[in-house]
C-alpha cells in the first residue's frame, strides 16, 4: 500500500515538473525580440537591403534585440553587436 502511494506521489510530481518545463519553454518563445522594425531602420540606406536585413535579423536575435538605432549609429552602442568583426553585423 505504501509503495502505491509513493508511486502515485512520484507520478504527480513528475507531471507537475513536465508542465512547468512546458510553461517555461512557451514563455521563452513569447519573449523573442522584435527585430523587424529595428533592422528596417538600420538597413534603410543599405545598397543591398535584403542581405542587410537577413544579417541584421540574425545579429539582433543573437544579441537579444539590441541593434544600433538608425543607419549611421555606432556599433559600440550594443556590446554584443560590436564584438562581431569584418562586417558580419551591419
Amino acid at each position: 500500500m505504501a509503495t502505491n502511494k509513493t508511486a502515485l506521489l512520484l507520478a504527480v510530481l513528475c507531471l507537475f515538473l513536465v508542465s512547468e518545463i512546458g510553461m517555461l519553454m512557451v514563455e521563452a518563445q513569447v519573449q523573442r525580440p522584435d527585430c523587424g522594425p529595428k533592422c528596417a531602420s538600420r538597413c534603410s540606406k543599405s545598397w543591398k537591403p535584403e542581405m542587410c536585413l537577413q544579417t541584421c535579423t540574425a545579429c539582433c536575435n543573437t544579441c537579444e534585440g539590441c541593434v544600433p538605432a538608425g543607419p549611421t549609429a555606432s556599433k559600440e552602442v550594443c556590446r554584443c553587436y560590436a564584438k562581431y568583426k569584418k562586417g558580419r553585423c551591419p
